[in-house]
C-alpha cells in the first residue's frame, strides 16, 4: 500500500494562512454581532497580529516612557492656561474650567479614542488597540500609567479650588475628568462602547 507524501511546505503555509484568515473573519463577524449591544470587549489578537507585534518595537507606546515625555503634560496645561488668560473678558473660573476641559478632551482623543499606530512598520498589528492599551504592553499601574492617571485628577482638584467650588463649574470639570479617568481603569481594559467605536459592515465587500 503506497504511503502518501506530506504536501509541500508552500502548500502547508498557504493552508495555514487560509485557516488564520477564516478565523479572523469569524472573529470580525462575532464582533459585529456584539457591537449591536452598548458595550463589548475587544477580542485577543490573532497569531498573525501577535507575530507582527513581536517583529518591531512599538515606538508609539514607548515614547510615553521616553525622557521628557512626561513634561509635555504640565507644559501643555500651562500653555492652555496662558492662552485662555489672555482672552479679553475671561474670568479665572472660566479660564481654569476651559483649561481642564480642553486637556481632558485632548487626552481622551489621544489615549482612548484613536486606535492603531501612526507608522507603517508595525503592519497594522495594533489597529485594534488604543494608545492606553499599547502602553507597557497593556500592564496596569506602571509608573507611566500612574502618572497619566494622576495628571487629570490633580488638574481637576486645582480647577475645583480656583473656581471656588461653584456647582456649575464643578459639574463641568467633574464630568470632563470622569470621561478621561474611567477608561483608564483596569475594569474597562479593551472594553468598547459601540456608539463610539462603530465599525462599518464589510461583509461581501460592502
Amino acid at each position: 500500500m503506497a504511503s502518501h507524501a506530506p504536501p509541500p511546505l508552500v502548500v502547508q503555509n498557504a493552508e495555514k494562512k487560509i485557516g488564520l484568515a477564516a478565523e479572523q473573519d469569524k472573529e470580525r463577524n462575532r464582533r459585529r454581532r456584539r457591537s449591536s449591544s452598548l458595550m463589548y470587549q475587544e477580542p485577543p489578537e490573532s497569531l498573525e497580529q501577535q507575530s507582527d507585534q513581536a517583529v518591531n518595537p512599538n515606538l508609539n507606546a514607548q515614547w510615553v516612557n521616553a525622557k521628557g515625555a512626561w513634561m509635555i503634560h504640565p507644559i501643555l496645561i500651562a500653555l492652555l492656561k496662558i492662552l485662555y488668560d489672555i482672552l479679553p473678558g475671561m474670568s479665572q473660573e472660566t479660564s481654569w474650567t476651559l483649561t481642564n476641559a480642553t486637556y481632558m478632551a485632548g487626552s481622551y482623543l489621544m489615549f482612548h479614542y484613536v486606535r492603531g499606530v501612526p507608522f507603517e512598520f508595525n503592519a497594522g498589528a495594533y489597529d485594534n488597540l488604543n494608545m492606553w492599551e499599547q502602553i507597557d504592553n497593556g500592564d496596569q499601574y506602571t509608573p507611566a500609567k500612574k502618572f497619566l492617571l494622576a495628571v487629570p485628577i490633580c488638574l481637576f482638584l486645582i480647577s475645583t479650588h480656583y473656581t471656588h467650588y461653584d456647582l456649575t463649574y464643578f459639574m463641568v470639570n467633574f464630568l470632563a475628568t470622569v470621561a478621561v479617568v474611567v477608561p483608564k481603569l483596569p475594569a474597562l481594559h479593551r472594553m468598547r462602547f459601540a456608539f463610539f467605536n462603530h465599525e462599518p459592515d464589510t461583509v461581501d465587500g460592502r
